[in-house]
């Protein structure tokens, strides 16, 4: 099968960061601890670079993904899989002697994440080397996203490398969102919830009030524009311009959470290169999410421009 590849010369996306086969777990009922639980037993493609690249060309956007897989099933799966969506999946490279990422989670009985492993050791191959080979690839990019999978030393080199363009970076985890801390000036758009922007900018939020605090902290160390996610609730967005809360008003109900803030980053990306103010940006990004969660897959296969403004129109009624 011939593999999707963009011309440099044409407007494009580069994604950087993991590509996993995803093992999740959902039970028909409410969660039993210590027992087996009968349920469906979903496999499929995922990681958070490489779901937020499938969700971009479901939005219609030309998108490049540069990851790393293993020599092995799991490893054609990904390539194959990126394909037939099309991704431009060029960069993405098979390594001899290693083990495709891996990601296992169990949902409880409300679609909602109870708990996961991720087998993610072959990341580490992703290095400043890695990524120096690729550079002119990531410099004619129109945007150049990464996950905090990435080590810091991978993240050090992405932001030194893209100055000219808009680095949108998405937290991942409390534990890894760390790593972007001391190259936050080179970020133009962070997406983190509400925990992982609590342990980047040590300031803990008790009020509404102090959303604006946690936003502020991120904007005198560079980062122009910043969405922390707050689950059900919504979004809080803010700029040099403006801030606000994009209430969650649908309250859909969660078949599978683990998608959501991949297609909510995508959309964040998506929203930029449309030129729609933040504002509008959240209220998309939003709509997004919902349309994730709205499936049992990670991805959801309707993910579409029209399939999120209709999703939109039902939330805020534009």
């Amino acid at each position: 099968m011939n593999s999707v590849s963009i011309d440099n010369n044409q407007p494009y996306v580069v994604v950087v960061g993991g590509a996993n086969m995803d093992i999740c777990g959902c039970p028909d009922n409410a969660l039993r601890l210590n027992d087996s639980n009968q349920g469906n037993v979903i496999i499929s493609p995922g990681g958070v670079a490489r779901n937020i690249a499938e969700n971009l060309v479901r939005l219609g956007v030309s998108t490049k993904l540069i990851s790393v897989v293993g020599a092995d099933q799991f490893g054609e799966t990904l390539l194959t899989q990126g394909n037939i969506i099309g991704i431009d999946m060029s960069d993405v490279v098979r390594l001899d002697g290693q083990k495709t990422s891996a990601y296992i989670n169990v949902l409880d009985g409300s679609g909602d994440l109870h708990v996961a492993i991720n087998d993610m050791a072959i990341i580490n191959k992703l290095n400043a080397e890695f990524l120096e080979h690729r550079l002119q690839t990531i410099k004619k990019a129109s945007v150049v996203i990464a996950d905090t999978n990435l080590s810091e030393e991978s993240l050090s080199y992405l932001a030194k490398s893209v100055a000219a363009q808009p680095f949108i970076v998405d937290t991942v985890s409390t534990v890894k969102a760390i790593r972007v801390k001391s190259h936050l000036g080179c970020v133009h758009t962070l997406k983190a919830n509400l925990l992982e922007a609590e342990e980047l900018c040590g300031i803990k939020s008790s009020t509404d009030g102090s959303y604006i605090e946690m936003a502020t902290w991120f904007h005198a160390r560079g980062v122009k524009r910043i969405f922390i996610t707050l689950g059900p609730q919504g979004v809080f967005y803010s700029d040099a311009n403006e801030h606000g809360i994009i209430e969650n008003s649908l309250k859909s109900s969660v078949i599978n959470a683990s998608g959501a803030g991949d297609a909510f980053l995508a959309a964040i990306a998506f929203a930029w290169l449309n030129n729609r103010e933040i504002k509008a940006t959240a209220e998309f990004a939003v709509s997004a999410a919902n349309v994730a969660l709205s499936h049992s897959a990670t991805i959801n296969p309707d993910m579409s421009v029209s399939t999120v403004n209709e999703m939109r129109k039902k939330e805020y009624g534009e």
